[in-house]
């Protein structure tokens, strides 16, 4: 298969328009060190009627001012969305060079299934990173808040040198409000997270995101000294994507290696 001509690209990033699983197919092997994305969930309802629903219905407060656009692939019960994610995870491994890391962001009711699912992939599973979203989410009235989302940890093998050559030490929860000015995306991430989970990276890391969304993790990318290769599907996100990274400084220590 042919690699598509780019959406959008600079010397630092580089951004596809398209089914991921079908870009991934293109892309070369061994080519980044890092996959780190958020996937859509389909984790926004607990019967087949409320998974169908739009995406603004299912993740958006009544009364909320500001309208995004919807994304698409939200529809899945748990046995599709494993059976799918699985198709795309192995794509990744194969792109990721060995000891490169895996960062998939999932809800609570996905967990077990995204867990499985990269494990079905061919990823070394390493754990659990929550994300404190702080107070300031939707409250559970007579319940528990649902405060808390997840990171699933892995790695194409064992685990590459740079925690050791870099003498880091990550911390084990991410504590970071979503911030309404940069949320550009319906579950869109705040990009201080982006930043801070990145730095399990070195400078001049080449980070692959396919679903890339409004392109919050390309922008963390490059803040942090980093190449990204972005893939997104929806017109909507890619011209959103594209808007913010010609705005976004560049900072790069070293040429792109993919």
């Amino acid at each position: 298969m042919t690699l598509p001509s780019p959406f959008w690209s600079d010397d630092a990033t580089t951004l596809y328009q398209g089914d991921s699983l079908r870009i991934l197919q293109t892309l070369p092997t061994a080519s980044v060190d890092a996959v780190v994305t958020d996937p859509p969930y389909s984790s926004g309802g607990m019967t087949t009627g409320a998974r169908q629903a739009q995406t603004s219905t299912k993740y958006v407060l009544t009364g909320t001012k500001v309208q995004r656009p919807e994304f698409c692939g939200d529809n899945r019960d748990q046995r599709s969305f494993t059976l799918w994610a699985s198709l795309w995870l192995a794509e990744c491994l194969r792109v990721t060079r060995p000891g490169g890391v895996l960062l998939s962001f999932i809800a609570w009711r996905q967990l077990p299934s995204m867990t499985d699912a990269v494990q079905v992939g061919g990823w070394i599973w390493r754990g659990i990173v929550p994300w404190d979203k702080t107070e300031g989410v939707r409250p559970q009235m007579g319940f528990f808040r649902a405060q808390c989302e997840y990171i699933i940890t892995a790695t194409h093998g064992p685990m590459g040198n740079q925690g050791r050559t870099r003498r880091i030490c990550m911390p084990g929860c991410f504590r970071e409000s979503v911030h309404s000015r940069e949320k550009l995306h319906i579950t869109g991430k705040p990009v201080e997270l982006m930043k801070r989970l990145l730095d399990i990276l070195p400078a001049g890391s080449v980070v692959l995101d396919p679903f890339a969304g409004s392109g919050t993790t390309l922008v963390a990318a490059r803040a942090n000294g980093m190449h990204s290769i972005g893939v997104e599907m929806s017109d909507e996100y890619c011209a959103i994507a594209r808007d913010r990274l010609a705005g976004s400084p560049r900072h790069v220590d070293s040429p792109a290696s993919a």
